[in-house]
């Protein structure tokens, strides 16, 4: 009997390899999938200015990034002594407004630098919803503020698509050989109402839809509907009912991979993942001839890889054990 309805993902044109550099920004699933890749040992940047939900803020701060924009002061607000800006996620703060703009201006560059020498741009859009203040306009993140300094709006479709048409013709022509795989995140915006959720889903998916018609290296993975439909049972989210649980982010990865990754590239990352399995291995008895003998073997392995990928830091870890 078959309790889920499967759909093929294509298998991307534009695959993914070690010898990619990945820049991923936007909601959680963004950090979810850029993670795992880095945990894979892959060259990935994974939001640089904390997890952004709307995606013509992503749009803005891609704008921003190719012509290194400044922080705008009036966005700066202070809170427990900590500065933050209404441009980024919380992550970015600092001690200092000086600070601050260091901080800002330093991931504008970085985030340049990826866009210039990168070979893909993961954006995952989160809402449709946006909120905005009179002085600064839309905010990406409201930092706790009272939510009466702030004005809550749906974004039309014409508006996200007019902002994305003009961020992705400025991309394509400064830098021509990136590709964009865009994707709506499969986490809960419930708090909007279960109705404006549905309808910001549905906006972001036609959003995804007519950039991807308009645009030639832009591609769409569809992380959104394996959630809602070949995992469609609440046993899939964490306690939250929000968030895809663990099981769930595995099995998008898996889709990921399948479909992303060259046959080459899907081999070498099983081999690591099998490899990191054994390193959090918990032993009865450390200091057993059993134990060390599966360090050993664990050694040659992570050697072996070594000489392809960065395992120093592993190897290490695995001397001090055997050491021990």
């Amino acid at each position: 009997m078959q309790w889920s309805t499967d759909f093929t993902i294509p298998e991307s044109q534009s695959p993914i390899s070690h010898q990619s550099k990945i820049l991923s920004m936007g909601s959680c699933f963004a950090q979810t999938i850029g993670q795992k890749m880095i945990d894979a040992k892959m060259d990935c940047l994974v939001n640089p200015f904390g997890t952004i939900f709307h995606p013509m803020i992503l749009g803005d701060l891609l704008d921003h990034a190719m012509f290194q924009d400044k922080l705008e002061e009036n966005g700066i607000l202070e809170r427990a002594g900590l500065f933050f800006y209404l441009g980024a996620h919380s992550d970015l703060h600092a001690e200092s407004p000086e600070e601050l703009k260091q901080k800002y201006a330093h991931q504008l560059a970085v985030v340049k630098q990826y866009l210039e020498t990168g070979t893909h741009l993961i954006l995952t859009m989160g809402t449709a919803w946006i909120y905005e203040t009179e002085d600064f306009g839309r905010v990406a993140n409201c930092h706790k503020l009272p939510q009466k300094q702030f004005r809550k709006k749906i974004v039309p479709l014409e508006e996200m698509e007019l902002h994305f048409s003009h961020i992705f013709g400025n991309i394509s022509r400064v830098f021509p050989n990136l590709k964009i795989i865009l994707t709506v995140s499969p986490v809960r915006h419930i708090k909007d109402g279960i109705p404006e959720n549905q309808l910001s889903k549905s906006l972001l998916r036609v959003l995804c839809s007519q950039l991807e018609n308009q645009f030639s290296f832009v591609s769409y993975f569809p992380a959104y509907e394996v959630m809602m439909d070949e995992l469609r049972d609440y046993r899939f989210y964490k306690k939250d009912l929000i968030h895809p649980s663990e099981e769930a982010e595995d099995y998008i990865w898996d889709k990921w991979s399948k479909s992303h990754f060259t046959s080459d590239t899907q081999e070498k990352v099983n081999q690591i993942q099998k490899v990191k399995q054994e390193l959090v291995h918990r032993p009865l008895n450390p200091k057993s001839d059993a134990h060390r003998k599966f360090l050993q073997n664990l050694l040659t392995k992570l050697e072996r890889l070594n000489e392809e990928f960065d395992f120093s830091k592993e190897i290490s870890d695995v001397h001090k054990k055997l050491e021990f």
